[in-house]
């Protein structure tokens, strides 16, 4: 009879463990892990696989790969490893060593896949404006490249973690031994960037938007920023503004104006046939300014570059470098106009105000049910024109019996632009521009092609404008309406994508926006402007700085906290009767 010899070869426990990593399902390992070894694992993890935008970033700096290249980026990788470990070790202890493990692979893997598919950065406003997404962005955020990023980024990762078992140590022991793992990470971590010193801040200095990029300390000081700065609003009451507000009369009686503020989304000028682009993606905005009815402004820049920080910053009287600084929560535009006497109404087609929107009357179309213009559940922009009657007959009834009427003021807070999928937000019959990327996974699509589906929702923001224009055109009194765009776009740029960019470092794609105002005769006639006055004021350089103040004047209310340099409509003003 044959004999069969097996030979069995012992396998060493490091290499017995990773097995478990493609047997999450089986047992993973029959010895557990030393505490400080499966921390540095992780470190090791976070600081390679679960950085490879910042390292991709890092080597693409210079043509030049030599020596030099190699050093610098084994010292930063060193200097990421050291200051994850003690970041590990400080976090990391046995009661939550598996969930914030799991979290920590999530964080990674998210950032790193945003950061590389659309060029962003992780700061505080981006995690502001993380925090007040909503089902509809997210939607828009999902595809099948980001589900494999997260299966190898979290689930088979997160499965191998949770299944490691762990010597338990006595409590006093382990917090000796991980502050001491903390402590020489933390020295060796000094050492290095002694060593390397004069390269890493010339890089640093010159590129910063790497300090967004290190993951998951980026995570960890925009979450620690914005839970301090909400912390220490919620701690504050209101203070209120505009308690000396009052609607002036120009001298020449008429009619209480009702006046229209369009909030664009994602409406960069570089794109807005009326600031000089090749294509006319403004046809009925051009045939109104031909006609001597509406001013566009061409030099515009926006407070921030996104919707969480630009909206709010364009309805405060604090303008951008002190609404960055600030801490205190004050009343707004809208608080002012009401105050006043004006009848004010926000309507939103899309996340939400804001916070700009808490004190007026506000209606949100995210439940509305329209086949034409809901058809998947979102709707266009010009569903705010078709419920916006009916709410201004009920914000009419609001008002007290034997006041009068001075005026109303309504938000119409747009879609616009909002992307990735910039597809959705155009009917079927006005994509104009053809092919174009049917995706939310840009970097997918041709260039073109993603400047085709851009372009047709700048022409569908047009046709929402005329529309709103005419709809004006039909009411009994003297009207106006003024656009503008919260922020920008890029649209592949220098490899970047969307918006959101930390201002001081943003490309003008994401600052620069239009801006447009039309006003019916009876109210040019009404105030005694006219269109040579408001043209000379078009080229002026403007931002979301002068909104809060030329709204006021627009309305023709009265106060204190008005600044007459931030008024670009105060060159055109007859005085106050």
């Amino acid at each position: 009879m044959a004999t069969c010899v097996r030979f069995v070869l012992p396998m060493p426990s490091f290499f017995s463990a990773f097995s478990g990593f493609f047997r999450p399902f089986s047992k993973a390992i029959r010895r557990p892990w030393h505490p400080l070894v499966l921390l540095l694992v992780l470190a090791l993890w976070l600081t390679t696989l679960g950085n490879l935008p910042l390292w991709r970033s890092l080597w693409a700096l210079t043509d030049s790969h030599g020596l030099r290249t190699g050093l610098g980026l084994l010292g930063m990788g060193v200097i990421v490893f050291t200051a994850t470990t003690v970041l590990l070790s400080l976090l990391v202890w046995p009661l939550w060593r598996k969930p914030v493990g799991v979290v920590l692979l999530m964080v990674a893997a998210a950032n790193s896949y945003f950061m590389a598919a659309y060029g962003v950065v992780i700061d505080p406003s981006m995690m502001a404006n993380t925090v007040q997404t909503d089902v509809r962005e997210v939607r828009d955020l999902l595809s099948g490249s980001m589900g494999l990023v997260l299966l190898l980024g979290v689930v088979l990762p997160g499965v191998w973690w949770w299944r490691q078992p762990v010597q338990q140590w006595p409590a006093m022991r382990l917090l000796g031994r991980q502050l001491g793992l903390a402590l020489l990470a933390l020295v060796l971590m000094m050492v290095v960037i002694w060593a390397s010193f004069q390269d890493l801040a010339s890089t640093m200095r010159n590129h910063k938007s790497l300090r967004y990029m290190v993951n998951p300390f980026n995570t960890v000081y925009a979450s620690g920023r914005l839970l301090v700065g909400q912390t220490t609003q919620a701690r504050m009451s209101l203070q209120p503004i505009g308690e000396d507000a009052a609607v002036v009369s120009s001298g020449a009686a008429g009619a209480p104006p009702l006046i229209v503020l369009v909030v664009g989304e994602t409406v960069r000028a570089a794109n807005f046939g009326l600031a000089g682009y090749a294509r006319d993606t403004t046809p009925q905005l051009r045939q109104l300014q031909t006609s001597g009815e509406l001013t566009y402004f061409s030099n515009v820049r926006s407070c921030g570059t996104n919707t969480q920080v630009s909206v709010p910053c364009m309805f405060s009287h604090l303008g951008r470098e002190a609404q960055a600084k600030n801490d205190i929560p004050y009343e707004n535009l809208l608080d002012v106009l009401q105050r006043a006497g004006m009848q004010v109404l926000w309507l939103d087609n899309q996340s939400g105000c804001k916070g700009v929107c808490d004190r007026v009357p506000n209606f949100s179309t995210l439940t509305l049910k329209d086949p034409k213009l809901c058809p998947d559940g979102e709707c266009f922009d010009e569903i705010m024109l078709r419920v916006l009657p009916e709410r201004l007959a009920e914000l009419e009834k609001t008002r007290p019996a034997g006041k009068a009427q001075v005026g109303t003021v309504v938000v119409l807070h747009q879609m616009g632009n909002h992307g990735p999928a910039y597809y959705k937000r155009t009917p079927a019959d006005m994509k104009l521009y053809q092919p174009e990327c049917r995706t939310n996974v840009l970097q997918d699509c041709p260039a073109q092609d993603i400047v085709n589906a851009y372009d047709n929702a700048v022409h569908y923001t047009d046709h929402f404008l005329g529309q709103t224009v005419r709809w004006l055109k039909t009411q009994p009194r003297p009207t106006a309406m003024l656009y503008v765009s919260d922020h920008g776009e890029s649209l592949g740029e220098k490899g970047l994508y969307l918006h959101g960019m930390p201002y001081m470092m943003a490309p003008q794609e994401q600052t620069h926006v239009p801006m447009a105002l039309w006003m019916s005769k009876s109210l040019q006639t009404q105030r005694g402007w006219d269109g040579a006055c408001l043209q000379k004021q078009s080229i002026q350089a403007l931002s979301h700085d002068h909104y809060f103040h030329s709204v006021l004047s627009l309305a023709q209310v009265k106060t204190r906290w008005q600044k007459t340099e931030l008024d670009f409509l105060a060159a055109c003003k007859r005085p106050a009767a």
